[in-house]
């Protein structure tokens, strides 16, 4: 599993606890009160940690290579996933990922951005980072929600729409436009779970939802703190302080009212336990979807519609 720097210390202590093991199992000494301590010591350094996290380092979390990606949650959460592939007019972009699934006892059509674990994964997702061709292919899972009255699950973990020279002559901001306007008039309830990265349009793209829920060390902003800091002081390195000021962390847009709910991690973030996140968001998603079938299409949509508009109000 990859360390991330803020985590050495961690390990640090880790790594003393392996040595004593050691020297008792070779020398036949009881130093079980020193492991024991030193493993309190290690679990309470932790917890301090972990609850003093910036937004920098809660950015290092969401990019963690090891994080559960939308396959893992999908098989974790779901039963009988049957993929459905193409946009339908020649492609089938692999960094966004679809299809109707079993959750709990009600069938849902699930879509998510799709990240790799190694190099050769990530080349054949794109390292998450869709096409025009993956927003149409959305686009056609949503209608198909539609027409047979399936809940929309969508989990988001991308850098953001991949920006070549191909995506922009296939028109990807068109594609991303033409997604928030018609999810913005779905009859069936839509849940958004920001899992990772959550970074401009290419995640608003799958986003448009009655409820929007992120992970607890997850982001959701406009633009990477990298990029921002490009932008504003013409140097990337200055992307800690970007992060600071761009509200990206899940508690800072909970005050903001742009999500409606934090699903919290395990302990070290969502890589440690894949089982625990699975269930718990599992659990989130599903009472979710039990209040919105409750609300009539027409309200549904009025509602939704409502949400977006009184995000960036500004009072005087």
């Amino acid at each position: 599993m990859a360390i991330l720097e803020f985590e050495k210390p961690l390990y640090e202590i880790q790594e003393k606890i392996e040595e004593l093991k050691k020297i008792s199992e070779s020398s036949g000494m009881d130093v079980s009160k020193e492991i024991d301590n030193f493993e309190k010591q290690a679990l309470e350094y932790k917890k301090e940690v972990y609850a003093n996290l910036t937004p920098a380092q809660r950015l290092q979390i969401a990019r963690h290579s090891d994080r559960p990606n939308f396959l893992d949650y999908v098989k974790l959460m779901t039963t009988d996933f049957m993929e459905l592939h193409g946009d339908r007019e020649g492609t089938d972009d692999r960094a966004i990922i679809g299809g109707i699934a079993k959750l709990g006892d009600r069938s849902v059509v699930i879509i998510g951005t799709q990240k790799g674990k190694t190099t050769k994964e990530n080349l054949i997702y794109n390292f998450g980072m869709p096409q025009p061709q993956g927003y149409r292919k959305a686009l056609r899972l949503f209608y198909h929600a539609n027409k047979f009255n399936m809940p929309i699950v969508t989990l988001i973990d991308t850098p953001g729409a991949y920006p070549g020279m191909k995506a922009e002559e296939t028109a990807q901001g068109t594609a991303i436009a033409v997604n928030l306007k018609e999810m913005a008039k779905l009859n069936v309830p839509i849940i958004a779970v920001i899992t990772g990265e959550g970074c401009s349009g290419g995640a608003l793209g799958l986003a448009v939802a009655d409820r929007v829920f992120m992970l607890e060390h997850a982001y959701y902003t406009v633009i990477s703190p990298e990029g921002c800091a490009s932008i504003l002081w013409r140097d990337a390195s200055k992307a800690s302080e970007a992060a600071e000021a761009l509200k990206i962390t899940s508690e800072d847009l909970l005050k903001l009212e742009v999500i409606d709910g934090i699903v919290k991690e395990p302990l070290g973030g969502a890589h440690c336990d894949y089982d625990k996140i699975s269930n718990d968001l599992k659990d989130t998603i599903i009472k979710a979807i039990d209040e919105l079938e409750k609300i009539e299409p027409s309200k549904l949509r009025e509602e939704r519609y409502n949400k977006f508009r009184r995000m960036g109000v500004f009072c005087q």
